[in-house]
């Protein structure tokens, strides 16, 4: 049986509702998460001066390495992992 936290149902809505538009908006870029299918999510540029964040960038390297046939960044990692990490940098 799992619990959710509280910051990590409103951190899924405003990412889910930022990655539904294809544009993006200045100071943010998107990146595909997710082990079998992948989703999308629009982030701030921000987090790439975040130590979690760039520990997930170089996992991504590791197995992707800088070919990314989604057209953005793929991550190696479930979406709720993904999200846990996301709310923590919001906090």
């Amino acid at each position: 049986m799992g619990f959710r936290l509280p910051g990590t149902v409103n951190t899924k809505r405003s990412l889910n509702q930022a990655a539904a538009s294809k544009t993006l908006s200045k100071g943010y870029f998107a990146v595909y998460v997710g082990e079998s299918q992948k989703k999308r999510f629009v982030i701030p540029i921000s987090y790439l001066n975040e130590p979690l964040f760039l520990d997930l960038l170089n996992q991504a390297e590791e197995e992707f390495g800088y070919d990314h046939p989604m057209g953005g960044i793929t991550l190696p990692c479930s979406e709720d992992t993904f999200l846990d990490l996301t709310s923590r940098l919001r906090a």
